[in-house]
């Protein structure tokens, strides 16, 4: 049986893409994520209220603790992404990479409805230093997420693109996080 991955007779093998390229697509989903939530939270008028649960005082309550639950998934991705790279003292444990996509997931999926609130109750907020910055890191978060994962399949990517991407996708998830759950949690208070 003939090799697929085999040149057509008298044709010789595609030359490798060079990383650049494998990065273009990737990188350009990634910007049109970032800058269709920024202009939908800037165009769409704000309701105020988008996502409430039960035992929680109010939605903003709701919002700063699935932001910090995020916040802590992301802690425990770097930190088995550390250990899956031999980065801390030779602690390299097998069940590191399983950690590392459950808790990226858990950090996502937790991040969703924070997003989905703050776009659709408080819309891209420019009031002070703070909301703006909270709001670009918000846009670049889901920006950044979309290119590594859009990126992760490709072949290949340069040894330091997933760390580079993960690392700026820990960074703004934890830049949210501080212009928003720890700034109400020392502007108000720690409470549901």
């Amino acid at each position: 049986m003939p090799d697929p991955d085999a040149p057509f007779p008298g044709r010789s093998p595609a030359p490798p893409t060079p990383w650049r390229a494998t990065l273009l697509v990737p990188l350009l989903a990634g910007a049109a994520v970032a800058v269709a939530t920024g202009v939908y939270g800037r165009l769409h008028t704000p309701t105020g209220i988008a996502v409430n649960v039960a035992g929680f005082s109010g939605p903003q309550t709701v919002k700063v603790w699935l932001g910090t639950g995020a916040a802590v998934f992301a802690v425990l991705q770097l930190l088995s992404a550390l250990a899956m790279w031999g980065r801390l003292g030779g602690f390299s444990p097998s069940w590191a990479g399983t950690a590392h996509r459950w808790s990226g997931r858990l950090a996502f999926l937790l991040a969703i409805p924070v997003a989905v609130h703050c776009l659709y109750a408080l819309g891209f907020g420019a009031y002070d230093l703070r909301s703006l910055a909270h709001s670009a890191l918000g846009c670049f978060f889901f920006g950044a997420f979309t290119t590594k994962m859009v990126a992760l399949p490709k072949a290949n990517l340069p040894g330091w693109a997933l760390p580079v991407l993960g690392g700026l996708v820990f960074t703004a998830l934890i830049g949210v996080w501080l212009t928003s759950s720890v700034w109400y949690f020392t502007t108000f208070g720690v409470h549901l």
